[in-house]
């Protein structure tokens, strides 16, 4: 069901000139430039500053996935290179998927498939072994079997000795040393993007401090970043776009934070679109709670559109996900969302949204001119015009609704 309006894809183009996209990061997190969009008003800063623009009392929303070194290079005796992009476990939840021994099989993407038709590949590091084959092709992925030695170490462990961290397609150099550290947030903690939750690359330790201070609170959630995130909208028009689905996970005490934050009347403040479209996707699945509706903990991608006519207000919709936790005697909600946001789009929780420039075209920018419609041309041809550095190791800005 899509009652949106048929938005032609090309309105939320713009010329992004190569030299504007940001190839490496800042030596200091925190010095990246700021622009905030406040009140109708524009205002350049510095991303150290942050806290003097927050509302009183603000909730920040964090997501505290962690990025894995999801690719890997595999050399045949004939000399050609295959690379193997790990994207998910195949019939495994992600946890258990790192944590097996000897083998394991991923969904995969595989570059210069052609050069591959049969057979293993191998790769080895000292004392370690690991051994690729295909097992059959899903669509565009792959599956992909891997087995390895010493037996005994989890995946989690051979990706860490073998695998390289996936920068993004437009950052056009080899990912070095530094970006295993500086393509990570400080407070990542649960593996599974293989795309980093860039908004966050700009916090460090002395700004948790100085939210802190300012008194304003922070929350954490889980949502792991999907290689779908680079992928452009090809369709003429959004509604004609299927989006990726990416799986989250968040605490029992994450729900009742926002519940209590709702009910005082303070602003709700997500890091990074994938913060935001978790808590979004927390209130709709809610909402389906009420409405005994939520057979499984997953939100399609225009499922929004046909329980908006609810009414329900955020604070109900969250108690009810708060019973459906209780049901199952645990502290997590685990679930996956391929909830899309485009102009049009009511936001039921968050007030505002930390995050990055985005790429032409791309959902991430239409969720931008969902929360302030067409000031969002304006806000990008200035950052254009005064030299700030867009996408992953780019700058940052923070929009009020």
């Amino acid at each position: 069901m899509k009652t949106f309006p048929a938005l032609n894809t090309e309105e939320f183009n713009y010329e992004l000139p190569e030299n504007k996209i940001a190839q490496y990061p800042l030596a200091q997190r925190d010095n990246s430039k700021l622009l905030v969009y406040k009140n109708d008003v524009l205002t350049k800063d510095n991303f150290y500053n942050i806290t003097s623009y927050l509302p009183s009392h603000s909730l920040l929303i964090f997501n505290n996935s962690k990025v894995i070194h999801a690719r890997l290079f595999f050399k045949k005796d004939t000399g050609s290179l295959i690379e193997i992009f790990c994207l998910e476990p195949a019939g495994q939840e992600l946890q258990t998927a790192f944590q097996q021994k000897e083998s394991c099989e991923w969904k995969c993407l595989v570059g210069n498939n052609k050069r591959w038709k049969t057979g293993q590949l191998q790769i080895e590091w000292n004392d370690t072994t690991l051994v690729a084959e295909k097992i059959k092709q899903e669509a565009d992925n792959f599956i992909v079997r891997f087995s390895w030695k010493p037996i005994q170490l989890c995946f989690s462990k051979v990706l860490e000795i073998f695998g390289k961290i996936p920068l993004p397609p437009y950052i056009k150099r080899e990912a070095k040393e530094k970006d295993n550290l500086r393509y990570q947030t400080v407070y990542a903690r649960y593996e599974g993007s293989v795309a980093a939750p860039t908004a966050g690359l700009h916090f460090t330790e002395k700004i948790f401090k100085d939210i802190e201070a300012a008194g304003c609170k922070q929350a954490y959630v889980t949502l792991h970043v999907g290689a779908g995130t680079f992928k452009p909208v090809s369709a003429a028009t959004i509604t004609d776009h299927e989006i990726h689905e990416e799986y989250f996970s968040v605490s029992r005490q994450l729900i009742t934070a926002l519940i209590e934050q709702i009910k005082s009347g303070k602003a709700v403040i997500p890091i990074g679109t994938t913060s935001l479209r978790t808590i979004e996707s927390l209130y709709w699945l809610g909402v389906k709670a009420v409405q005994k509706q939520l057979q499984h903990i997953f939100l399609e991608q225009w499922e929004s559109e046909k329980l908006k006519d609810m009414n329900i207000s955020a604070t109900v919709a969250l108690s009810a996900l708060l019973n459906e936790i209780d049901k199952y005697d645990t502290t997590y909600l685990n679930g996956s969302t391929r909830l899309m946001i485009i102009p049009g789009y009511d936001f039921r929780i968050a007030n505002g949204i930390i995050t990055n420039f985005h790429q032409p075209r791309s959902t991430l920018l239409m969720l931008i001119a969902a929360m302030i419609g067409n000031k969002w041309k304006e806000t990008y041809s200035y950052a254009l015009a005064n030299d700030f550095r867009f996408l992953s190791y780019g700058d940052c800005c923070f929009f009020l609704k």
